[in-house]
Protein backbone atom coordinates (compact mmCIF):
# COMPACT_ATOMS: atom_id res chain seq x y z
CA UNK A 1 0.00 0.00 0.00
CA UNK A 2 2.67 2.08 0.38
CA UNK A 3 4.43 1.73 -2.63
CA UNK A 4 0.91 2.41 -4.27
CA UNK A 5 0.42 5.75 -2.20
CA UNK A 6 4.10 7.15 -3.10
CA UNK A 7 3.22 6.22 -6.60
CA UNK A 8 0.09 8.02 -6.92
CA UNK A 9 1.62 11.13 -5.07
CA UNK A 10 4.09 11.09 -7.75
CA UNK A 11 1.54 10.67 -10.21
CA UNK A 12 -0.72 13.61 -9.48
CA UNK A 13 2.10 16.26 -11.09
CA UNK A 14 2.60 14.37 -13.86
CA UNK A 15 -0.73 14.08 -14.44
CA UNK A 16 -1.17 17.63 -14.41
CA UNK A 17 1.92 18.22 -16.21
CA UNK A 18 1.03 16.33 -19.32
CA UNK A 19 -2.12 18.22 -19.26
CA UNK A 20 -0.39 21.54 -19.10
CA UNK A 21 1.80 19.75 -22.43
CA UNK A 22 -1.46 19.28 -24.18
CA UNK A 23 -2.88 22.51 -23.31
CA UNK A 24 0.11 23.95 -24.60
CA UNK A 25 -0.02 22.13 -28.00
CA UNK A 26 -4.33 22.89 -27.78
CA UNK A 27 -3.06 26.94 -28.03
CA UNK A 28 -0.41 26.39 -30.82
CA UNK A 29 -2.52 24.44 -32.97
CA UNK A 30 -5.70 26.14 -32.53
CA UNK A 31 -5.32 29.25 -29.93
CA UNK A 32 -4.80 31.72 -32.49
CA UNK A 33 -1.74 33.08 -30.35
CA UNK A 34 -3.43 33.32 -27.30
CA UNK A 35 -2.97 30.37 -24.42
CA UNK A 36 -6.06 28.28 -24.28
CA UNK A 37 -7.05 27.26 -20.06
CA UNK A 38 -8.84 24.53 -20.81
CA UNK A 39 -11.68 23.32 -23.59
CA UNK A 40 -13.37 26.12 -24.73
CA UNK A 41 -16.70 24.36 -23.97
CA UNK A 42 -15.51 23.84 -20.40
CA UNK A 43 -14.54 27.39 -20.19
CA UNK A 44 -18.38 28.26 -21.43
CA UNK A 45 -20.13 26.25 -18.96
CA UNK A 46 -18.41 26.58 -15.70
CA UNK A 47 -16.39 30.00 -16.18
CA UNK A 48 -11.76 30.36 -16.94
CA UNK A 49 -11.07 29.58 -12.96
CA UNK A 50 -13.78 26.78 -12.36
CA UNK A 51 -12.93 25.08 -15.46
CA UNK A 52 -8.85 25.03 -14.67
CA UNK A 53 -9.73 24.18 -11.05
CA UNK A 54 -11.85 21.37 -12.15
CA UNK A 55 -9.05 20.62 -14.74
CA UNK A 56 -6.38 20.68 -12.41
CA UNK A 57 -7.81 18.53 -10.18
CA UNK A 58 -9.28 16.03 -12.04
CA UNK A 59 -5.85 15.65 -14.17
CA UNK A 60 -4.37 15.00 -10.67
CA UNK A 61 -6.40 12.44 -9.60
CA UNK A 62 -6.07 11.18 -13.44
CA UNK A 63 -2.39 11.12 -12.77
CA UNK A 64 -2.54 9.51 -9.21
CA UNK A 65 -4.90 6.41 -9.98
CA UNK A 66 -1.97 5.66 -13.29
CA UNK A 67 0.38 6.00 -10.95
CA UNK A 68 -0.46 4.30 -8.15
CA UNK A 69 -1.89 1.51 -10.58
CA UNK A 70 1.38 1.36 -12.17
CA UNK A 71 2.58 -1.01 -9.02
CA UNK A 72 0.03 -3.42 -10.91
CA UNK A 73 3.50 -4.29 -13.14
CA UNK A 74 5.19 -5.59 -10.08
CA UNK A 75 2.81 -8.38 -9.27
CA UNK A 76 5.35 -11.42 -10.15
CA UNK A 77 2.31 -13.89 -9.66
CA UNK A 78 0.22 -12.63 -12.17
CA UNK A 79 0.33 -13.04 -15.59
CA UNK A 80 0.94 -10.31 -18.29
CA UNK A 81 -2.68 -10.63 -19.43
CA UNK A 82 -4.16 -10.56 -15.72
CA UNK A 83 -1.79 -7.51 -15.15
CA UNK A 84 -3.00 -5.88 -18.53
CA UNK A 85 -6.65 -6.49 -18.41
CA UNK A 86 -6.47 -4.89 -14.58
CA UNK A 87 -4.65 -2.31 -15.63
CA UNK A 88 -6.72 -1.34 -18.26
CA UNK A 89 -9.94 -1.50 -16.52
CA UNK A 90 -8.48 0.72 -13.38
CA UNK A 91 -7.03 3.16 -15.68
CA UNK A 92 -9.70 3.46 -18.13
CA UNK A 93 -12.69 4.00 -15.05
CA UNK A 94 -10.46 7.37 -14.41
CA UNK A 95 -9.84 8.07 -17.97
CA UNK A 96 -13.28 7.76 -19.84
CA UNK A 97 -15.01 10.19 -17.01
CA UNK A 98 -12.07 12.54 -16.67
CA UNK A 99 -12.15 13.02 -20.42
CA UNK A 100 -15.80 12.98 -20.59
CA UNK A 101 -16.04 15.72 -18.12
CA UNK A 102 -13.33 17.88 -19.36
CA UNK A 103 -14.76 17.74 -22.37
CA UNK A 104 -11.51 16.10 -24.10
CA UNK A 105 -13.69 13.96 -26.53
CA UNK A 106 -16.85 14.73 -28.19
CA UNK A 107 -19.65 13.90 -25.68
CA UNK A 108 -21.90 11.81 -28.00
CA UNK A 109 -21.49 7.97 -29.62
CA UNK A 110 -18.90 8.29 -31.82
CA UNK A 111 -16.72 10.37 -29.63
CA UNK A 112 -16.91 7.28 -27.18
CA UNK A 113 -16.20 4.90 -30.05
CA UNK A 114 -13.37 7.30 -30.97
CA UNK A 115 -11.95 7.75 -27.45
CA UNK A 116 -11.83 3.86 -27.22
CA UNK A 117 -10.45 3.41 -30.57
CA UNK A 118 -7.37 5.63 -28.59
CA UNK A 119 -6.71 2.29 -26.65
CA UNK A 120 -4.96 0.72 -29.72
CA UNK A 121 -1.76 2.75 -28.74
CA UNK A 122 -2.67 0.63 -25.41
CA UNK A 123 -2.39 -2.27 -27.33
CA UNK A 124 0.78 -1.49 -28.71
CA UNK A 125 2.16 -0.71 -25.91
CA UNK A 126 1.19 -3.71 -24.34
CA UNK A 127 2.66 -6.08 -27.61
CA UNK A 128 6.04 -3.76 -27.49
CA UNK A 129 5.99 -5.03 -23.23
CA UNK A 130 5.31 -8.85 -24.06
CA UNK A 131 7.79 -8.89 -26.87
CA UNK A 132 10.35 -7.40 -24.01
CA UNK A 133 9.36 -9.33 -21.58
CA UNK A 134 9.23 -12.39 -23.60
CA UNK A 135 13.29 -12.04 -24.65
CA UNK A 136 14.18 -11.72 -21.20
CA UNK A 137 12.74 -14.75 -20.29
CA UNK A 138 13.98 -16.22 -23.39
CA UNK A 139 17.49 -14.98 -22.92
CA UNK A 140 17.33 -16.22 -19.06
CA UNK A 141 15.89 -19.77 -20.28
CA UNK A 142 19.29 -19.93 -22.39
CA UNK A 143 21.57 -18.96 -19.14
CA UNK A 144 20.03 -21.64 -17.45
CA UNK A 145 20.35 -24.16 -20.60
CA UNK A 146 24.20 -23.38 -20.28
CA UNK A 147 24.76 -23.68 -17.05
CA UNK A 148 22.43 -27.08 -16.76
CA UNK A 149 24.72 -28.08 -19.88
CA UNK A 150 28.08 -27.49 -17.86
CA UNK A 151 26.95 -29.25 -14.75
CA UNK A 152 26.51 -25.16 -12.94
CA UNK A 153 29.92 -24.70 -12.88
CA UNK A 154 29.21 -21.89 -14.96
CA UNK A 155 31.82 -22.37 -18.05
CA UNK A 156 30.95 -22.18 -21.55
CA UNK A 157 31.11 -25.26 -23.78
Amino acid sequence: MKKIFTRALMGMPIGVAICTVNLIILSLVQGGGEYVAAPQELISSLGELRAVILQTALTAGFGAVWGGASVIWEIESWSLLRMTLTHLAICSAVTFPTAYILRWMPRTPIGAVWFFGVYAIYAGIWAFEYGAIKRQVDAINGKIGKLEDDGGRGQKK
